[in-house]
């Protein structure tokens, strides 16, 4: 092989060395074998900080939408806490206001209630010497004992507690008295005012055995048929006998063995009176 072949050859395995040849002089690191992998790697890197920036801004705006509403919440929660606060305090006060007026009121209710138990004292201090004073009045000058009615010459006791006739007439024996006996219209006429306050029934003085006997009073003296009539069981007969009571302005004959209220009867002390 000649000088001229080389040459000729050379120029084949580089036909553009001479025409490239200010390029390649002015651009070397385009025939770096790195370079290719290098943008690569650079690409890469730049992409995958885009898509973390992206992420971020992303999980930013995120957190700041959620701190957003929860402070819109805390800020909701702490207008309501201020409002209960608020609102209790009204209440304790208005609380405290009423006990304060309910204060007021209990003192003067007891002030008043004082007052009055004071006044109710001093009344009943006042009632216990007129009773006094009545009672040693009574044992100077009155014609009959406590409780009895005073009527002309006698007294009269209407006493409750229901007795059949023959115990009525014990009862009145143990107060040194007997059952009633009228012995005028006038007396009857009193009587029926003074019984005219009680629908009850009163025992009299009034009996008989059966009906073929009079009818006789507890001295043993007849009925005089002038004074009243009498209604109920008259010709009814008896195993105690057929006694006489009063109710409501009317005489009744009715069997002894009943039992009912009474009226006792005795003189009255008109010479202590006096």
């Amino acid at each position: 092989m000649t000088f001229d072949d080389l040459k000729i050859k050379t120029m084949k395995d580089h036909p553009d060395e001479k025409s490239n040849g200010k390029k390649a002089k002015g651009l070397p690191f385009l025939y770096s074998p790195w370079w290719c992998p290098v943008a690569v790697t650079l690409g890469v890197l730049c992409l995958g900080s885009v898509v973390i920036i992206i992420k971020l801004g992303v999980e930013l705006s995120q957190v700041s939408d959620l701190l957003t509403q929860q402070q819109a919440n805390l800020t909701h929660q702490k207008n309501k806490l201020e409002r209960q606060i608020s609102a209790r305090q009204q209440a304790e006060e208005a609380s405290q206001e009423s006990q304060k007026e309910l204060k007021e009121i209990i003192e003067t209710l007891a002030q008043k209630l004082n007052e009055k138990s004071k006044e109710q004292m001093e009344l009943h201090q006042q009632n216990l010497n007129l009773q006094e004073t009545l009672k040693r009045a009574a044992n100077c000058s009155a014609p009959c004992p406590q409780d009895w009615i005073w009527h002309k010459e006698s007294c009269y006791l209407f006493s409750s507690g229901s007795l059949d006739w023959k115990k009525s007439q014990e009862n009145c024996l143990s107060l040194d008295a007997k059952l009633l006996k009228i012995n005028s219209t006038a007396d009857l006429d009193f009587i029926l005012q003074a019984a005219s306050h009680s629908s009850f029934p009163f025992w009299i003085g009034l009996s008989r055995r059966n009906p073929h006997y009079p009818w006789l009073w507890e001295d043993g003296s007849p009925l005089m048929p002038y004074l009243f009539r009498l209604r109920g069981a008259i010709s009814q007969t008896y195993s105690l006998g057929t006694c006489a009571y009063i109710q409501q302005g009317t005489v009744f004959a009715e069997n002894c063995a009943l039992v009912a209220f009474r009226i006792c009867q005795k003189k009255a002390n008109l010479l202590r009176a006096q």
